[in-house]
Protein backbone atom coordinates (compact mmCIF):
# COMPACT_ATOMS: atom_id res chain seq x y z
CA UNK A 1 0.00 0.00 0.00
CA UNK A 2 1.18 3.51 -0.97
CA UNK A 3 1.71 5.91 1.71
CA UNK A 4 -0.22 8.87 1.35
CA UNK A 5 0.48 10.85 4.53
CA UNK A 6 3.69 12.38 4.05
CA UNK A 7 5.45 15.33 5.32
CA UNK A 8 4.42 18.55 3.52
CA UNK A 9 1.15 17.35 2.34
CA UNK A 10 -1.96 18.92 3.32
CA UNK A 11 -4.70 17.44 4.69
CA UNK A 12 -8.12 17.88 6.05
CA UNK A 13 -9.29 17.25 9.90
CA UNK A 14 -12.34 15.06 10.04
CA UNK A 15 -13.45 15.32 13.30
CA UNK A 16 -13.11 16.65 17.16
CA UNK A 17 -12.39 20.47 17.84
CA UNK A 18 -10.61 21.29 14.66
CA UNK A 19 -13.08 19.28 12.07
CA UNK A 20 -13.16 20.89 8.94
CA UNK A 21 -9.37 22.94 9.60
CA UNK A 22 -7.00 22.01 6.54
CA UNK A 23 -2.93 20.85 7.97
CA UNK A 24 -0.07 20.26 6.96
CA UNK A 25 1.29 16.97 8.04
CA UNK A 26 4.83 17.72 9.70
CA UNK A 27 5.96 14.23 11.02
CA UNK A 28 4.14 10.57 10.24
CA UNK A 29 4.15 8.18 12.55
CA UNK A 30 2.94 5.19 10.77
CA UNK A 31 3.54 2.06 13.45
CA UNK A 32 2.17 4.71 16.55
CA UNK A 33 4.27 5.01 19.79
CA UNK A 34 3.94 4.32 23.12
CA UNK A 35 1.78 6.86 24.11
CA UNK A 36 0.07 6.96 21.04
CA UNK A 37 -0.31 3.09 19.98
CA UNK A 38 -1.87 3.62 16.44
CA UNK A 39 -1.16 5.45 13.33
CA UNK A 40 -0.87 9.32 13.61
CA UNK A 41 0.59 11.97 12.50
CA UNK A 42 1.44 15.70 14.08
CA UNK A 43 0.06 18.80 11.98
CA UNK A 44 0.37 22.29 12.24
CA UNK A 45 -3.15 23.88 10.70
CA UNK A 46 -4.96 27.00 10.77
CA UNK A 47 -7.06 26.90 13.79
CA UNK A 48 -8.62 30.78 12.02
CA UNK A 49 -8.16 31.71 8.53
CA UNK A 50 -7.32 35.37 7.50
CA UNK A 51 -9.85 37.81 6.62
CA UNK A 52 -10.75 39.30 2.91
CA UNK A 53 -8.62 42.72 2.24
CA UNK A 54 -9.97 44.92 -0.38
CA UNK A 55 -7.83 47.85 -1.85
CA UNK A 56 -9.37 50.43 0.39
CA UNK A 57 -8.28 49.20 3.19
CA UNK A 58 -5.25 50.87 5.09
CA UNK A 59 -1.79 48.93 6.05
CA UNK A 60 -2.75 48.45 9.76
CA UNK A 61 -6.04 46.99 8.96
CA UNK A 62 -4.81 44.78 6.30
CA UNK A 63 -2.40 43.53 8.94
CA UNK A 64 -4.37 42.98 11.03
CA UNK A 65 -6.81 41.03 9.03
CA UNK A 66 -4.06 38.49 7.34
CA UNK A 67 -3.22 37.24 11.30
CA UNK A 68 -3.52 33.88 11.62
CA UNK A 69 -4.11 31.30 14.23
CA UNK A 70 -2.13 28.20 14.47
CA UNK A 71 -2.44 24.78 15.85
CA UNK A 72 -0.41 21.93 16.49
CA UNK A 73 -1.36 18.50 16.87
CA UNK A 74 -1.26 14.52 17.17
CA UNK A 75 -4.10 13.72 14.87
CA UNK A 76 -5.48 9.93 14.13
CA UNK A 77 -5.19 8.74 10.37
CA UNK A 78 -8.60 8.24 11.00
CA UNK A 79 -9.70 11.88 11.25
CA UNK A 80 -7.38 13.03 8.85
CA UNK A 81 -9.05 13.62 4.75
CA UNK A 82 -5.66 13.42 2.24
CA UNK A 83 -5.77 15.96 -0.45
CA UNK A 84 -3.72 16.80 -3.76
CA UNK A 85 -2.02 19.80 -2.59
CA UNK A 86 1.53 19.83 -0.71
CA UNK A 87 2.37 22.91 1.00
CA UNK A 88 7.00 23.31 1.35
CA UNK A 89 7.62 24.13 4.63
CA UNK A 90 11.52 23.63 4.52
CA UNK A 91 11.86 25.16 8.47
CA UNK A 92 9.37 23.24 9.95
CA UNK A 93 10.49 19.49 9.12
CA UNK A 94 12.68 19.01 12.68
CA UNK A 95 10.51 21.46 14.53
CA UNK A 96 7.51 19.81 16.74
CA UNK A 97 8.22 16.19 17.63
CA UNK A 98 6.25 13.88 20.18
CA UNK A 99 8.91 15.57 22.89
CA UNK A 100 7.28 19.14 21.88
CA UNK A 101 4.13 17.92 23.93
CA UNK A 102 5.36 16.96 27.20
CA UNK A 103 6.50 20.85 27.63
CA UNK A 104 4.09 23.71 27.13
CA UNK A 105 6.89 26.53 26.95
CA UNK A 106 8.42 24.33 23.95
CA UNK A 107 4.63 23.82 22.64
CA UNK A 108 3.62 27.84 22.26
CA UNK A 109 7.11 28.32 21.12
CA UNK A 110 6.47 25.85 18.17
CA UNK A 111 2.98 27.61 17.97
CA UNK A 112 4.94 30.74 17.62
CA UNK A 113 7.16 29.59 14.68
CA UNK A 114 4.08 28.10 12.65
CA UNK A 115 2.24 31.26 12.73
CA UNK A 116 5.06 33.17 11.48
CA UNK A 117 6.08 30.76 9.10
CA UNK A 118 2.10 30.34 8.20
CA UNK A 119 1.71 34.15 7.91
CA UNK A 120 4.76 34.99 5.58
CA UNK A 121 3.80 31.70 3.11
CA UNK A 122 0.29 33.89 3.05
CA UNK A 123 2.03 37.28 2.36
CA UNK A 124 3.72 36.06 -0.33
CA UNK A 125 0.52 34.85 -2.09
CA UNK A 126 1.36 30.98 -3.15
CA UNK A 127 -0.80 28.48 -1.24
CA UNK A 128 -3.92 30.38 -1.65
CA UNK A 129 -6.08 27.28 -1.37
CA UNK A 130 -4.67 26.69 2.49
CA UNK A 131 -5.41 30.09 3.44
CA UNK A 132 -9.01 29.75 2.65
CA UNK A 133 -11.57 28.03 4.94
CA UNK A 134 -13.55 25.00 3.44
CA UNK A 135 -16.61 26.13 2.11
CA UNK A 136 -19.63 22.93 2.41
Amino acid sequence: MAKIFKPGKVAVVTRGRFAGKKVVILQNLDQGTKSHPFSHAIVAGVERYPLKVTKSMGAKRIAKRSRVKTFIRVVNYNHLMPTRYALELDNLKGLVSAETFKEPSQRSAAKKVVKKTFEEKYQTGKSAWFFTPLRF
